[in-house]
């Protein structure tokens, strides 16, 4: 297996991280592993190590329950990240910035 995927979240709106969000890795129809984010945000060990190939996976995030657990507003109770694995080899980070209102992310390091 290479490098892997790893994430992050980081709540916007607080300057916080996100800490117990449930997030889920797969490809196409098979879910992968899953994992819990830390009190850093991120998810520190997946409930698998999945061997990683060349392809289109994804990873859902779980915001609405976060949300909802806090008594916080937001518009999304998912989000869905659809990415490219090109090089198995290599490590692949997929950040998730998120507000109440909105999300961005990108390819990290």
């Amino acid at each position: 297996m290479g490098r892997g995927i790893t994430t992050h979240v980081l709540d916007l709106h607080s300057g916080q991280p996100g800490a117990g969000i449930a997030v889920a890795l797969g490809q196409g129809d098979t879910l992968l592993a899953s994992g819990i984010t830390d009190d850093d945000g991120r998810v520190a060990q997946w409930s698998a190590a999945p061997e990683l190939a060349a392809g289109d996976y994804w990873l859902r995030f779980e915001v609405g329950a976060w949300r909802a657990a806090r008594g916080a507003e937001g518009f999304y109770p998912q989000v869905l990240i659809h990415f490219s694995v090109a090089d198995p080899q290599q490590h692949y980070h997929v950040p998730l910035l998120l507000s109440p209102y909105g999300y961005s992310t990108y390819r990290g390091s």
